[in-house]
């Protein structure tokens, strides 16, 4: 038991500790696309804009990168997966939706547990705005 706990205490300390390095990396990326700002419709890069900012500060990067597996699957392989599933992301942060990326029951635990910690308490906008920042991923 106290191996298990040990373990969890040193999992938990390593998510915290990834997610401050991430944020930093994450803010310089912010800070250089003006390129696509340019491109795009004012709107959709203001809401692209805003979904990576909340991504970044709820600390979604944490467990999720854009083309890796950190503790969680990566923004493209879940945008991908609720693509080819007809699924919808913001009913999933919503919690109206069950987990169809990663359905083991410890990553389901610990998912739900950010969630209710981090979005719960989200507008819809928001909400919408990080599912418009993961689908630019693609």
């Amino acid at each position: 038991m106290k191996k298990i706990l040990f373990v969890f205490a040193i999992f938990s300390l390593a998510i915290v500790s990834c997610g401050e390095t991430k944020k930093e990396d994450v803010k310089k990326e912010m800070e250089t696309p003006k390129e696509v700002a340019e491109e795009a419709p004012a709107k959709g890069v203001d809401m692209i804009a805003m979904g990576e900012k909340l991504f970044t500060d709820k600390t979604c990067v944490s467990c999720h990168q854009l083309d890796a597996r950190i503790v969680g699957p990566s923004v493209k392989d879940i945008v991908k997966i609720y693509a080819d599933n007809d699924a919808n992301l913001v009913d999933f942060l919503k919690g109206t939706q069950k987990a169809i990326v990663d359905t083991d029951p410890g990553q389901i635990a610990i998912m739900q547990a950010n969630l209710d910690g981090f979005v719960k308490d989200l507008k819809d906008e928001e909400l919408e705005a990080i599912a418009a920042y993961m689908n630019s991923a693609k």
